[in-house]
């Protein structure tokens, strides 16, 4: 008698039911997920519950107007260079142990010109620095 041999049985993928899991996983990731599309960012400038602090002589007042234009102690800066910012700060620290470095910018101001501030402050020598911030009752707190 003669027996067949058999031949070893290759294992087979199917690969259409593993397709199919794949669209179902896709279907239901498409619908779980959102996707949002932020084209700008609305900024408001933090405000301060605290009482407004009354001046001390150690402080510098520097502003910073919406176009950039700078004034250190209500002083108005014909230019606006980092420069023409360090020479009034190195002025106006004169006399003073410990001064202060106050910054008030406008709500528009560029933050460039608020990073020039605290770079002329920096190459003035004044190493504390602060912010002035609107307070709810519509006066400036810091």
């Amino acid at each position: 008698m003669k027996f067949r041999t058999q031949r070893p049985i290759e294992p087979e993928i199917n690969l259409i039911a593993f397709i199919d899991v794949l669209l179902v996983i896709l279907i239901f990731l498409m619908l779980s997920s959102t996707y949002n599309k932020y084209t700008e960012v609305q900024l408001n400038l933090p405000s301060a519950n605290v009482d407004v602090q009354k001046e001390h002589p150690q402080e510098i007042l520097v502003s910073v107007t919406s176009d950039g234009q700078y004034a250190v102690n209500k002083l108005a800066l014909p230019q606006r260079g980092v420069k023409a910012l360090t020479q009034a700060l190195t002025q106006a620290a004169q006399g003073m142990d410990k001064p202060m470095l106050v910054i008030s910018a406008d709500a528009m101001a560029p933050h460039q010109s608020v990073i020039s501030v605290m770079e002329a402050g920096k190459a003035s020598g004044i190493n504390a620095i602060t912010f002035v911030a609107k307070s709810p009752q519509a006066g400036a707190a810091r």
